[in-house]
């Protein structure tokens, strides 16, 4: 007795066919002088099969599968078709170079298949993902907690058999933007690994996904932010978003962990840093202090404090303040976080050489009234940028010190003479970002006890009378709810101190100074210090003792 195997027999009957359609592709190639192409066992490239959308691929029965600069293969049917021949000349037109490969309809469905991995991106000329507005912005007004993001990532990995890594990337990235983090972290650990955002400056938990869910994403970043995809060394790269008309760049960071690689994502939103001088927190004789001396033709204004303290944003903020169409503004910023209209910004780039250095060089060689330089990191960049600051310009820049009376001893360390430097020294200022305390669900405390002790003795070391608040019975501290994602706080606002030149921090300067001799020295310019300033806020209900602590020592005297 005979027993047939129907699904076996439908399988080699389908063998068949298969094997049938590729000869005929392959003789036609040669027929018409092309090469032939084999995309059921071939690798596609993502990037060249965005260049054409589906609907446009199915009609001319064409696919894109590799490109390397403006060199495009694509996968065709018939050179015959007319529909073909007008895409291959409109993808000319557009600058590609064409490059057409035969190839049977089970290449082109394998490669139309892999556009439902595409979701809604297509990549631009520059290198940037272009997000479709009007899906970007109904993901991001669907995300207003960050359970939206849990919620959306958990049903897309559930629905779907074959992840579609895009989808997953741009719901990390849209709620990032949605809820305006700062950072996106994607850190493995031994069994899974875990998404977090940066939200107001601390790290949230987002979701955990599969390390196979993982290793596709990884591969999708480093193929987005142009690094190496076959090594584990550290690497940076970066990519943009276009959303609504509006850049946002995407600095990505791979560092080898103990069981993967970690992922940094820092998103650079020009709309969370593009913030008035007047916004910022700054208390009011301070700001009024600053407006004069940066109306100023010539000096420099220092803005200290460790990475994330919002010293950038406070540099735009002097900028956009100075701004007028009769003076020339040039920076020198890595990178370039904001556009600022009218004003000439350009971007260090260490691997060709073009450092804050050189570009402070070239700058003071282009005629310039204002200069900004992002950094000040060695003794040639301040020793220039001092000497600018002598010369007729008014210079804005950054130091990392934790006080404003650090930037003078750290000035002395970069061999800047110290007889000139308060001479080019308009302002030292530091400052902190603390969280504010979210209005719906802050609740107010009795201010008692340590506390109480520590409060007052800040207060009373107010110098200025007119600044010395009146204590009161109690203060307010985070509850947490679904406005503010369940932290407590709901934005930041800037603490600061600054100390101006005198004879008196002049005096000191000449004799190799500390910290503790420089804020000594400044006492009678009756500036608030940061933790004065920081427990203002606290009185006044803008932030919590707690959260102020979290980012200086209240407890520290000088």
């Amino acid at each position: 007795m005979v027993v047939f195997d129907d699904e076996k027999q439908r399988e080699k009957l389908l063998e068949l066919r298969q094997k049938e359609e590729e000869n005929l592709a392959q003789t036609m190639a040669g027929r018409y002088g092309l090469d032939y192409v084999d995309l059921t066992v071939a690798s596609i490239n993502i990037d060249a099969l965005r260049v054409i959308n589906k609907e446009d691929a199915h009609a001319a029965n064409v696919a894109a599968f590799d490109m390397l600069d403006r060199k495009l293969k694509i996968a065709i049917l018939s050179p015959e078709n007319p529909k073909t021949q007008t895409l291959l000349q409109s993808l000319e037109s557009k600058g590609y170079v064409v490059m057409p490969y035969m190839a049977s309809m089970e290449s082109l469905q394998r490669v139309w298949k892999r556009y439902d991995d595409l979701s809604y991106s297509t990549q631009t000329h520059g290198g940037a993902i272009d997000i479709s507005n009007e899906k970007i912005n109904d993901l991001i007004t669907s995300i207003t907690h960050i359970e939206n993001v849990r919620e959306l990532i958990s049903k897309l990995l559930a629905e779907t058999k074959g992840y579609r890594i895009s989808s997953l990337l741009e719901i990390i990235l849209s709620g990032a933007l949605a809820l305006s983090a700062s950072d996106i972290h994607i850190e493995p650990g031994e069994t899974t690994v875990t998404i977090r955002y940066r939200l107001d400056g601390v790290l949230v938990v987002v979701t955990d996904i599969t390390t196979k869910v993982y290793q596709l994403l990884l591969s999708r970043i480093k193929l987005l932010s142009g690094m190496k995809l076959n090594v584990t060394t550290a690497q940076d790269g970066r990519f943009s978003i276009i959303v609504t008309n509006s850049e946002i760049e995407i600095r990505s960071s791979i560092l080898p962990s103990n069981y993967a690689e970690s992922i940094v994502m820092r998103v650079l939103n020009p709309n969370s840093i593009s913030v008035p001088l007047e916004e910022l927190g700054i208390p009011p004789k301070l700001l009024k202090l600053l407006e004069k001396e940066i109306a100023k033709p010539e000096g420099m204004i220092l803005t200290t404090g460790p990475t994330g303290s919002g010293k950038t944003t406070t540099l735009y903020a002097f900028l956009k303040k100075v701004f007028t169409p009769d003076i020339k503004i040039i920076t020198i910023e890595d990178p370039v976080e904001y556009h600022l209209p009218g004003i000439v910004q350009t971007q260090t780039d260490e691997e060709k050489g073009y450092t804050f250095l050189e570009g402070l060089r070239s700058a003071l060689r282009q005629d310039p009234d204002v200069i900004m330089v992002g950094e000040i990191r060695d003794q040639e960049t301040a020793t220039i940028a001092v000497n600018a600051a002598l010369t007729g310009h008014l210079v804005f820049s950054t130091l990392h010190t934790n006080s404003a009376a650090g930037t003078f001893p750290r000035l002395i360390d970069l061999k800047v003479n110290p007889k000139i430097i308060t001479s080019a020294l308009s302002v030292a200022m530091a400052q902190r970002l603390v969280r504010k305390l979210c209005p719906v669900c802050k609740k107010s405390v009795p201010l008692e006890g340590k506390t109480k002790e520590l409060v007052e003795k800040i207060i009373d070391s107010i110098t200025d009378l007119t600044d010395k608040p009146t204590i009161p019975d109690s203060v307010f501290e985070p509850v947490g709810c679904d406005a503010c994602n369940n932290t407590g706080y709901e934005g930041r606002i800037g603490i600061y101190e600054a100390i101006v030149r005198s004879e008196a921090v002049e005096k000191a300067i000449n004799q190799n100074p500390s910290d503790r001799e420089i804020s000594q020295a400044a006492i009678g310019q009756n500036i608030l210090t940061m933790r004065q300033d920081g427990v203002k806020k606290i009185l006044n209900g803008i932030t919590s003792l707690e959260e102020v602590e979290r980012v200086i020592d209240l407890e520290e005297e000088w």
